[in-house]
C-alpha cells in the first residue's frame, strides 16, 4: 500500500493505493492548473440578403426558404386568386404557391432551381 495525498478543486484528500502489479509507477507530476479563460459568444454571420424586386401590391412573396422545382404558369397569363403558381421544394417536401390576387402574371422573379428566401419576390401579378 502506498499513501498519496490527492488535491481536487483545492481541497486535500489523503487515500491509500494498491499497487497491484508489484512493480513501480513513475511519478509524473500534473501540469500546473491554467488561468481560467473567459470566452466571448461569437453570433454567426447573417446570410447576406437575396437581390429580390421591391415587394410591390401584385408581388408574390416565398411562404419558405427552397428551391424552386417548377413554374406552373405563363408569363402574361390571367391569373385568378388561388391559382397555383410553382412549387417550392425544401425537406425533401414539395410546397404549391399560389396567386394571393387575380390579375395578370407579368412575370416570375426565379426560374426553376433557383435558390429562394423566405420573404423573397418569386412572381408579380398586377
Amino acid at each position: 500500500m502506498k499513501k498519496l495525498r490527492i488535491t481536487v478543486d483545492g481541497k486535500a484528500f489523503d487515500v491509500s493505493v494498491e499497487i497491484l502489479d508489484g512493480g513501480t509507477v513513475p511519478y509524473v507530476p500534473a501540469p500546473a492548473a491554467a488561468a481560467p479563460v473567459a470566452t466571448v459568444p461569437v453570433a454567426a454571420p447573417t446570410p447576406a440578403p437575396v437581390a429580390a424586386a421591391p415587394a410591390g401590391a401584385g408581388a408574390v412573396p416565398s411562404p419558405l426558404a427552397g428551391r424552386v422545382v417548377s413554374l406552373e404558369a405563363k408569363v402574361g397569363q390571367p391569373i385568378k386568386e388561388g391559382d397555383r403558381l410553382l412549387v417550392l421544394e425544401a425537406m425533401k417536401m414539395n410546397t404549391d404557391v399560389y396567386a394571393p390576387s387575380s390579375g395578370t402574371l407579368t412575370s416570375f422573379e426565379v426560374k426553376e432551381g433557383d435558390p429562394v428566401q423566405e420573404g423573397q419576390t418569386l412572381a408579380i401579378i398586377a
